[in-house]
């Protein structure tokens, strides 16, 4: 549903640009005066709707062009993402969060949000990849989709301010357990069952904004489309691989 959600978004954006595009190049070719240019009466800018109604397939050309633009964008960003995992996994990591096999030569980089119910699917059977895979380095990264996901950001701070006292995973665990629930009281009643500082809890939560932002910056980068989304780089593969195929990659390499 959030992917379906956001390349809507996408095409509605695409649209407005190219017939803004469209409309100015039209205009500007009538008048060579930009005063002239600049008055646009009602009558000429239906004469130029109406041109765009008539030719549409000139319209579709131009936003698929565009497309193809920014996919190829996408996916020089992409590669050199990848190569930045293999030569410096660290300097990718960063502070995010980690679980699995310290040593590991196999890292995967999850992009979740805490109120998306397929983030919480996945998390449940990556629970069960890590349990019975012991080359495997989890790394999470926050995209809360605030667009659709009102709780995903609150949820996100208050999971990384755990982080500040090492219990991620475990707050992590809890929150999409109980993600129906969201909200400050679940927040709190979590910090308090993990014995968590609340006052540090607290101040925590307040300083969470520009870890989460910079997460949320890599992510439009790669070209991050919903999530659960994950990249991989280990001995058999390397890039975007889908949950339901991690597991085969896994065993091909062994």
């Amino acid at each position: 549903m959030s992917k379906l959600f956001y390349w809507s978004e996408q095409l509605l954006q695409y649209l407005r640009i190219w017939l803004g595009i469209g409309l100015l190049c039209l205009v500007l070719s009538w008048s060579f005066s930009a005063q002239a240019a600049s008055r646009i009466t009602p009558q000429l800018e239906e004469q130029v709707l109406q041109i765009l109604r008539e030719h549409p397939d000139v319209l579709i050309e131009s936003v698929q062009a565009y497309q193809r633009q920014q996919q190829q964008k996408i996916k020089q960003v992409q590669q050199a993402f990848l190569q930045d995992l293999k030569t410096n996994p660290q300097a990718v990591i960063g502070e995010s969060p980690t679980t699995g096999s310290a040593q590991s030569k196999t890292v995967l980089i999850e992009f979740s949000d805490f109120q998306c119910p397929y983030c919480a699917e996945a998390n449940k059977t990556l629970k069960q990849l890590l349990a019975h895979q012991d080359n495997v380095k989890l790394i999470y990264k926050n995209l809360p989709l605030t667009a659709i996901h009102s709780n995903s950001l609150p949820a996100a701070t208050a999971a990384w301010a755990a982080n500040q006292q090492g219990k991620f995973w475990e707050y992590h665990d809890a929150l999409f357990t109980n993600q129906k629930q969201l909200g400050e009281a679940l927040y709190l009643d979590i910090a308090k069952n993990l014995d968590l500082d609340l006052a540090k809890f607290q101040r925590d939560r307040i300083l969470a904004a520009p870890a989460i932002g910079k997460d949320i910056q890599l992510a439009e980068k790669l070209g991050v489309s919903g999530t659960p989304f994950f990249i991989m780089n280990s001995p058999a593969f390397s890039g975007v691989v889908q949950l339901s195929d991690i597991e085969s990659i896994l065993a091909n390499a062994k």
